[in-house]
């Protein structure tokens, strides 16, 4: 592919460089920045990003900048993405940054399991988001909500919050409803229920790591059925790399409040990983009527935890001894 002709932009201020790579990163096929009343629609038409040219150039590591994804709004409100079929982003598929209402719904995101990065919607440092109603097969995270990266995040800080997923169904080698990991703007009042995973790497992953700070609250996730999966849940402090060595490692993270209720998992190697940060345990974390169930074989999948603190009730196999069955008044299942 000649990429010299190939716009490239700036990069976004919460991540003070290209995802990737430093520098620029090349243009979006559908780029939006400063819009209003923006609606993308077709009778279930494909839009596709031939990616494999680019993922070739990033296993090849002949990048000298971060790919593009397959539409990304800055700075942008009220749009509606419905009814389309968006295969092959080269990185990835749809990522509203620093937008408000916003809705994509009766969508079908396809990519090859080994694509590189090609998560299905990253709703970035956004208000006012609902994905619904849609099915997602990619390499990478089915939907992750992000707010920045590290000093960069921290200093835009822009959070995102009021974010509604619901009606998913997908399979990917990594996450299905994912929070983070780049969440130093800070993420709050997330709600993610009616999802169906098969064939995932993690069915729910909240993740984050020192240097990121941010505050991440009130995520609230019911309602899912996750089958043939290396980790049901996993919520981690160590997770991500940093985008330069600037970032202070003392920034970090606050995680409280996130409620993982109604899930229903078969063929899970391993049910969750809770792995907090000695300076800053999760708190308040709810695990009610969670049932997984292993592989075939006497092996149950089992639990590990680490500096967290909170509450399980009705948990299969039971976690660990650091959530309490005893309910405490913050954790209103």
């Amino acid at each position: 592919m000649e990429l010299g002709n190939w716009p490239l932009i700036v990069p976004l201020p919460s991540y003070g460089r290209g995802r990737e790579l430093p520098g620029g990163r090349y243009m979006s096929f559908i780029h939006g920045d400063g819009l209003s009343d923006v609606v993308i629609t077709g009778e279930n038409g494909t839009i596709d990003g031939q990616g494999d040219v680019w993922w070739n150039m990033w296993r090849q590591r002949t990048l000298q900048f971060t790919r593009p994804n397959l539409v990304e709004f800055v700075n942008s409100q009220d749009i509606i993405i419905s009814n389309v079929i968006f295969k092959n982003s080269p990185f990835w598929n749809i990522h509203p940054v620093y937008c408000s209402n916003v809705v994509v719904r009766y969508v079908t995101i396809l990519a090859p399991r080994d694509s590189p990065n090609t998560d299905g919607i990253d709703p970035d440092s956004s208000s006012n988001v609902c994905i619904e109603d849609s099915y997602i097969s990619t390499g990478d995270d089915l939907v992750a909500v992000k707010s920045g990266w590290d000093e960069y995040g921290i200093a835009y800080g822009r959070p995102s919050y009021g974010i509604t997923i619901r009606r998913v169904t997908g399979s990917s080698p990594f996450a299905g409803i994912a929070i983070g990991s780049e969440t130093s703007g800070g993420v709050e009042n997330v709600l993610a229920e009616h999802i169906n995973l098969f064939n995932m790497g993690v069915g729910i992953h909240i993740k984050t790591n020192s240097g990121r700070g941010g505050l991440i609250k009130n995520i609230t996730v019911a309602h899912v059925y996750v089958e043939n999966a290396r980790q049901g849940i996993k919520i981690a402090g160590d997770v991500g790399g940093h985008p330069d060595e600037k970032f202070n490692p003392n920034a970090l993270p606050v995680v409280k409040g996130i409620t993982i209720k109604n899930v229903w998992g078969v063929k899970v190697n391993q049910a969750g990983l809770i792995h907090g940060l000695r300076n800053s345990p999760f708190t308040d974390v709810c695990l009610s009527d969670i049932n997984f169930h292993g592989m075939e074989g006497p092996r149950s999948p089992s639990w590990k935890c680490s500096d967290v603190f909170g509450f399980a009730h009705q948990v299969s196999p039971w976690p660990c001894s650091q959530l309490s069955s005893q309910e405490p008044g913050s954790c209103a299942i």
